[in-house]
């Protein structure tokens, strides 16, 4: 998996999506996002299925490469205040 610092996500983020892979975003050295792509434009079940497995495929690696439970994960990840 690719990983890039914000401020490269952030200016190449057109260039990047376009790869169709999966991205860690970092700050610091330190994971807060993933760019998951999604299959354009047609969207049948089967591949946002498919999206959605790779996407959970990436969260239990991070969690493996970490040492991070799933709550860990969160809290690392979403803001307080947008936090459930």
């Amino acid at each position: 998996m690719r990983s890039v610092g914000v401020r490269e996500f952030r200016d190449q983020a057109t260039t990047l999506m376009k790869l169709g892979e999966t991205i860690r975003i970092e700050r610091h050295g330190k994971p807060v996002g993933f760019f998951v792509p999604v299959p354009t434009p047609k969207h049948d079940r089967r591949e946002i299925d498919e999206s959605l497995d790779r996407v959970g495929e990436v969260v239990e690696r991070v969690l493996a490469q970490t040492g991070l439970d799933e709550e860990d994960l969160v809290r690392a990840l979403v803001p307080e205040d947008h936090q459930g």
